[in-house]
């Protein structure tokens, strides 16, 4: 015979006294911490033309318009050479994987590991698109997804498209963004390397680094300056800005709409391929965004680059399966609301319920006709009945049901929904009796979308 051992219930208040273990404070909180903090925390004073120079983020300002007036200028007496344009453009490019596989993707959502010699590339191009070490921007970005749509939403697309694009950066925040644990970043010795001398790196990768390639290059200092530098920042910040804006406006939402992120292909040609935010947010782990082939996401294949060359590990995807119930949760809401804009036909519940003999009397003013233990009235029909007015006549006052399902003709989908919208009352008797229950339901209702109470 077997020993059973016998758990005994804990009592943590006298065990953590006699193990001398303290027992843990006992915290009362709102349910909801958004609500919490916005009650507890004090915002900003608002903005009005007494204090609008006070609440101006003078440095972010300086940086996003002194770039472009540079950009303009150099553009208006500077011609492009043809070497010129091309390393922009793949200096662009850099610089932009610097941020959304870098900044992005890896250190703000962790969705795949990068060697030492990858983090090293991405820590330095992403210096070059001068929006800040990748510990500011990934603690703010983690609060981003973390309050979507909220006052603790640092870039809450709710405060308006200029707001999310840039007005964030360039008015001090009216209050401090929500909490977000930036632990791993802090322990990570590049990202701590990056935080600490970014001014430098910024000069260097956002300036220096491309002047001085086409500088050294093929003699073309002006055109680096100019081109390379200040025109490529000023497009690289715009196109990852409207991550933020852009991808919180255009577009579908496929996957969940209870916020506002947003897929569209125009905004992944302009963010390297971010544009698939509706379907970041909902799986922000996964290193993609673009999930079918066809879609542009040169961020995902460069990754999937880095990894067949043995930089990058570990690419984390979010189970098939999953995916796709978001996406039909998403296509069942889409149908439930052209199913409410459809007439249905009474239920049985709604509809008075006659004897025989009833049905019988008021037949004899009105062509009833019985299928299915439901009356009908045919008379708006009788003269649109394919089989003509005399076959659909000889049944009024009749049980129909075995001539409507095949003892005459097998009815189509289109006659059982039709036909369904007739009815004007139960016998009594005739449903509780009938065979098959199944045929008393019109076609198009068997596979209609119901709403559970708890889940409204």
């Amino acid at each position: 015979m077997s020993e059973s051992v016998i758990t005994p219930p804990l009592t943590p208040r006298t065990e953590a006294t006699e193990l001398n273990v303290p027992a843990p404070p006992v915290t009362r909180t709102k349910q909801n911490y958004v609500e919490h903090v916005l009650e507890s925390t004090p915002a900003l004073p608002p903005i009005t033309w007494a204090n609008w120079y006070r609440e101006i983020n003078w440095l972010s300002l300086s940086i996003l318009t002194i770039a472009p007036a540079i950009a303009v200028y150099g553009c208006l007496t500077t011609s492009l050479r043809l070497k010129t344009a091309f390393w922009s453009f793949v200096y662009y490019y850099v610089t932009g994987f610097g941020i959304t596989a870098g900044y992005h993707r890896l250190w703000a959502h962790r969705s795949y590991s990068a060697s030492k010699a990858l983090e090293w590339f991405l820590a330095f191009a992403g210096a070059g698109a001068v929006e800040g070490s990748i510990r500011w921007w990934a603690r703010g970005h983690r609060a981003h997804h973390r309050y979507t749509d909220t006052d603790l939403d640092p870039y809450s697309a709710h405060k308006g498209l200029l707001w999310s694009h840039i007005g964030w950066m360039v008015v001090l925040p009216r209050r401090k963004p929500g909490a977000a644990d930036v632990s791993d970043l802090a322990a990570n010795p590049i990202v701590a390397w990056q935080h600490r001398n970014y001014l430098w790196l910024l000069l260097l990768m956002g300036f220096v680094v491309p002047t001085a390639v086409a500088g050294f290059g093929w003699g073309d200092w002006r055109g680096g300056f100019f081109y390379a530098a200040a025109t490529r920042l000023v497009f690289l910040q715009h196109s990852t800005f409207c991550v933020n804006s852009l991808a919180h406006y255009l577009g579908s939402a496929p996957f969940d709409d209870k916020h506002t992120p947003r897929d569209h292909v125009v905004t992944a040609l302009l963010t390297f391929g971010e544009g698939y935010h509706n379907f970041h947010h909902q799986f922000p782990s996964d290193y993609r965004n673009a999930i079918r082939w066809f879609q542009y996401d040169p961020t995902k294949w460069f990754i999937r680059t880095c990894q067949a060359v043995g930089l990058a590990s570990h690419l984390k995807t979010f189970p098939d399966n999953e995916i796709q119930k978001g996406e039909l949760t998403m296509e069942l809401k889409k149908l439930k609301a052209i199913q409410d804009a459809v007439t249905w036909p009474k239920d049985a519940s709604h509809l008075p319920v006659v004897t025989w003999e009833h049905f019988q009397e008021q037949a004899r003013h009105r062509p009833l006709i019985l299928v299915t233990g439901f009356i009908h009235d045919v008379a708006a029909f009788l003269d649109h009945h394919p089989g003509g007015r005399h076959i659909l006549a000889s049944y009024i006052g009749k049980d129909a049901t075995t001539a409507f399902f095949g003892g005459v003709k097998e009815h189509s989908n289109a006659a059982h929904n039709l036909l369904a919208m007739m009815r004007v009352g139960v016998l009594r008797g005739g449903l509780e009796v009938e065979t098959d229950k199944v045929a008393a339901i019109p076609p198009s209702q068997r596979l209609k979308i119901v709403e559970h109470a708890s889940s409204q």
